[in-house]
């Protein structure tokens, strides 16, 4: 194995976006082949990582640490294991796909494939980081790229959704900072601090060990700002109003990386920090975080159904399928099976919604280059203008409302199973948990709409002569999405291997201190 495997496919990105500064403004060629080099060197360096990776270990691998900021504890502490290792394989075969269907983009490249690769070491950065603070940088990171590939090259409100993306995950970024320090200040054992740290590491072992017990009214105040700054992320309602508006404005594979990398950032901070670190405070949180999944779950579902826009109509249903996640997680102080099932399920989901609502942008995407339209109601026979177009819509939107065979249904039935055994009979859990069935029952009928609409009935004759079928670009960057869909859907066992024990152990440091 490549030694500092983690800092190179962290910063590989961030060399071609160096590289790219260094070309002609106008060598748009030279940019894309740069931007797809380093993106695909960043995703084969991810797919080393699992010939090597112990899947029966719950322990870090792949492990860096370089003492950053000596005074203040706090060092250059990478690694990965069941949790993160997934996501940083989603992120890089995302970012490779999204650089490919960006080859449309024809109005300043320079910059735009290189904030587009900043935003790739990022996001990897983020997802193996094992300090706060360099947890806390990477964070940061993603914001100001995302900000600019929305803001200069989004729709007509673009510097609207910009600013109002920003203003959200700014202020999510008060309450992680304020959190953090608090932790760091808390996390001393000796009468001058001596022992205060930001290592995730050594916090889990804390917690774990009852030496850190952040609990009472500081805890409570801790744990409510790392939730506010995740929820943000997620989205969870009510912080969820600024992500419509992002995907409507964002061009296409800018939607697919918001989509699939950058929300999965919630979900994954409230595994990796708030759940080892603060167990006691995660399990009187509990039945709030049920409460909050359901509405997820249903709102975002029924706020999806009454779109006409087919883009904002998949921002929607975003929203209501990171809910899943959010049950899922829910369950982890249920028996034993039920946990596990629901913290898998939830994993499973984030990676299954970053395939399938990554497909579905895309495809919206198709449309609009075509049409300059994604008003639902101004399609219709599709599928017999653009048979593969209509597959791939069929496939994709069939994942998303849970059809059997496919990656959604197994995340979902996972999700779902940790739900109804989270036992938390006095908190009504399975009640929340059967109320959130309407989500699945609404998405069916929501995408079903959209497939009848789009695909179904008379041919509008606005569109005759000007709907040509996928071209080879764009099945380069649909194929390769289909075929994880049903493999996953087929076995899921492919991911949920890589899981299984940073899942029991996770458990274990949540239940354990009980």
């Amino acid at each position: 194995m490549i030694p500092n495997v983690l800092s190179w496919l962290t910063f590989l990105p961030l060399i071609g976006g160096a590289m790219i500064l260094f070309t002609r403004k106008d060598d748009l060629r030279s940019h894309r082949l740069i931007a797809t080099v380093f993106a695909a060197g960043a995703f084969l360096l991810s797919l080393a990582l699992l010939p090597t990776f112990n899947a029966a270990s719950a322990e870090m691998q792949f492990v860096e640490l370089r003492s950053w900021i000596p005074s203040l504890g706090v060092g250059y502490h990478l690694g990965v294991d069941g949790l993160s290792l997934p996501l940083v394989l989603l992120t890089t075969f995302l970012t490779l796909i999204a650089v490919i269907a960006s080859f449309g983009i024809e109005n300043r490249t320079r910059e735009y494939f290189f904030w587009f690769l900043l935003l790739e070491a990022g996001s990897i950065g983020l997802f193996a980081s094992l300090d706060l603070f360099l947890f806390f940088v990477f964070w940061e990171l993603t914001l100001v790229p995302m900000y600019f590939l929305i803001g200069i090259w989004g729709g007509p409100n673009r510097e609207f959704a910009a600013i109002k993306f920003l203003l959200f995950t700014l202020l999510g970024s008060v309450f992680l900072l304020l959190g953090i320090i608090a932790i760091y200040y808390l996390s001393g054992t000796g009468a001058e601090g001596s022992l205060r740290t930001v290592d995730l590491v050594e916090l889990t072992r804390l917690a774990a060990s009852g030496q850190l017990r952040l609990v009472g009214t500081a805890g409570v105040l801790i744990f409510a700002g790392l939730f506010v700054a995740f929820a943000i992320k997620v989205p969870v309602f009510p912080f969820h109003t600024w992500l419509p508006l992002a995907h409507v404005e964002a061009p296409t594979a800018v939607s697919v990386i918001l989509a699939g990398t950058l929300l999965k950032m919630g979900i994954y901070g409230l595994l990796r920090i708030c759940y080892p670190v603060m167990p006691e405070m995660t399990r009187m949180f509990l039945p709030v975080l049920v409460v909050l999944a359901a509405i997820n779950i249903v709102y975002g579902a029924f706020c999806a159904l009454a779109q006409k826009d087919m883009k904002r109509m998949v921002a929607y249903s975003s929203v209501s399928h990171m809910g899943y996640c959010l049950l899922g997680i829910a369950a982890v102080m249920g028996n034993s099976n039920a946990a596990h099932a629901g913290l898998s399920g939830a994993t499973l989901q984030m990676i299954s919604h970053g395939i399938i609502t990554a497909a579905l942008f895309l495809l919206v995407g198709v449309v609009y280059d075509r049409a300059h339209t994604r008003d639902i109601d101004a399609f219709g026979g599709l599928a017999g203008k653009m048979p593969l177009f209509g597959g791939f819509l069929i496939l994709q939107a069939m994942a998303s409302l849970g059809l059997p065979g496919l990656s959604g249904f197994i995340a979902e039935f996972l999700c779902f199973l940790g739900g109804f055994g989270g036992g938390f009979d006095n908190h009504n859990f399975q009640l929340w948990a059967a109320v959130s069935i309407i989500g699945i029952l609404v998405t069916a009928v929501l995408f079903l709409k959209m497939i009848r609409l789009v695909l179904m009935g008379e041919a509008n004759p606005r569109w005759e002569g000007k709907m040509p079928d996928l071209t080879p670009r764009e099945l380069v960057t649909l194929v390769p999405l289909a075929l994880l869909t049903i493999a996953l859907g087929v076995y899921p066992s492919a991911a949920l291997g890589l899981m299984d024990a940073t899942i029991a152990n996770l458990i274990q440091l949540v239940a354990g201190v009980y």
